[in-house]
């Protein structure tokens, strides 16, 4: 059997929020698997199938920009070691730029060799670095993605929500220019980012948009809850089959009550959306980031970190 440390049993609580000795008894059972005891406390009933798995806080700033047509949006994350930088303007101004300079950008590694925005004498690698000796800690572009409309006419818009902790870019699509041009629609897209904000478990727009892998690992899931050991195959079949459509449904945009009206849902808002422009609508694509998501802080020598990424040492 696996040796189950004190820090796997701790990780696994952060996941899944269940109490110490089940973690314990999970990582036992699953030979010390995170995702198999995962798993494994789902079937049990003592982790939400909606804990985020991976949320490790780290500092910096999440930030959003879109071109005044609004066909082309970026959301972007970049890092730095403590909430008291991230809150400093030189660092803010420095976001802002790059989340401007990332939508001619490709990767992380084709923005960092763009001439800087405010400083096209050095690189934005380079500003980054001068920026490093400035502030004393270590800063990282992350990630960032980019969105078009250059196919379709639409709107792209996003939100920024707790600061810069959670940030949401969202593309919608219509079928015509004179839809895409309505100011309803504008708002539209405004109001479905800060939907997605406002639902960490959303992660595709509608059902049909879920992989079968999911689907199937739902399923598995609840087929091995232990409330359904001593029911017939057929009534368990129907049970199990009406908890996946819920949970399918919760993970999925066009389902969840419009935040600003609950007695909708948000395919309802859109519909009424449609009969406003006289068009169709479609929420294309969107992404949510959370600052610091899936990083695991580690105590170091900041000194150090600051030296080797400037190249001083």
């Amino acid at each position: 059997m696996a040796e189950i440390s004190a820090k796997l049993v701790q990780e696994l609580r952060q996941k899944t929020g269940a109490g110490m000795m089940d973690c314990k008894k999970a990582l036992s059972e699953t030979q010390g698997s995170i995702d198999e005891a995962i798993d494994w406390l789902r079937k049990k009933g003592i982790a939400s199938a909606g804990k985020k798995s991976d949320r490790v806080t780290a500092e910096g700033l999440v930030d959003i920009y879109t071109t005044p047509d609004g066909n082309r949006g970026v959301l972007i994350e970049v890092n730095c070691q403590t909430d008291f930088v991230a809150r400093n303007d030189a660092f803010k101004l420095l976001v802002k730029n790059l989340a401007k300079q990332a939508i001619n950008a490709n990767n992380v590694t084709s923005l960092l060799a763009q001439p800087y925005i405010e400083n096209a004498s050095v690189t934005v690698d380079e500003y980054i670095k001068e920026t490093i000796a400035t502030l004393g800690e270590n800063i990282q572009v992350r990630r960032f993605v980019n969105f078009s409309l250059e196919d379709a006419p639409g709107a792209i818009d996003g939100y920024i929500h707790t600061g810069g902790r959670v940030g949401v870019l969202v593309s919608i699509i219509v079928d015509t220019g004179t839809a895409a041009a309505n100011e309803e629609v504008k708002s539209l897209a405004k109001n479905t980012a800060m939907q997605v904000a406002a639902c960490p478990n959303v992660e595709y727009v509608s059902v049909d948009k879920i992989p079968d892998q999911v689907v199937q690992k739902e399923k598995e899931i609840e087929m091995g809850k232990e409330d359904l050991g001593n029911k017939p195959a057929n009534i368990k079949e129907k049970i199990v089959q009406g908890r996946i459509d819920k949970r399918l449904r919760e993970m999925t945009l066009l389902d969840q009550p419009y935040i600003r009206d609950q007695n909708i849902s948000v395919a309802d808002l859109i519909r009424q959306v449609e009969s406003q422009v006289s068009g169709k609508i479609k929420v294309h694509e969107f992404v949510r980031y959370i600052l610091g998501e899936g990083i695991e802080k580690q105590e170091s020598n900041f000194a150090e970190e600051v030296a080797a990424q400037i190249g001083t040492k």
